[in-house]
């Protein structure tokens, strides 16, 4: 139980300040001209991240680890700072639009569109599984699929010009 409250504070811990890393990002982009789009839906992506990491609290702390899940996530972590550094000052939370700047196209923005996409897709579903929690973390996945769905839809549309 320790150890998975350990890998639950560290999981939390990261988010926070990610969430901090985005708000620095964000409000400097702002100040140069950027926009934002898709604010409406934001909000949900925040209650749906929030709920997966209190539901994870809830129900994973007296469970079995699985280590090789568990190995997983951390390569998915590794990869999830692959994709914040190559954007450095670029990466939030939000979708933020700066003007006449091209889109990235370095690190592993040269091999997929969206590849923070498909890191958050995959943590969804294999966070859960290092704790044997296949129900609660295929459920997120499919309700973070749909979100992801319109997410891109609404990125794509803004970043058109662009592409």
């Amino acid at each position: 139980m320790w150890l998975n409250a350990i890998i639950l504070a560290m999981v939390t811990t990261q988010r926070i300040a990610e969430l901090l890393i985005s708000r620095r990002n964000t409000n400097r982009l702002l100040a140069r001209g950027a926009y934002e789009v898709g604010a409406a839906h934001y909000v949900l992506i925040v209650a749906f991240h929030t709920a997966w990491l209190a539901g994870l609290w809830i129900f994973a702390l007296n469970r079995a680890i699985d280590w090789p899940w568990l190995f997983a996530y951390l390569v998915l972590q590794a990869i999830r700072g692959w994709c914040i550094a190559a954007l450095g000052g670029r990466w939030t939370t939000r979708i933020i639009i700066p003007p006449d700047e091209p889109l990235v196209a370095s690190g592993p923005y040269r091999y997929l569109r969206h590849p923070n996409y498909c890191v958050v897709a995959a943590e969804i579903f294999i966070l859960p599984m290092a704790f044997n929690l296949f129900w609660y973390g295929l459920g997120f996945a499919i309700l973070n699929g749909a979100l992801l769905f319109w997410r891109i839809r609404v990125e794509d549309e803004a970043l058109r010009p662009k592409i």
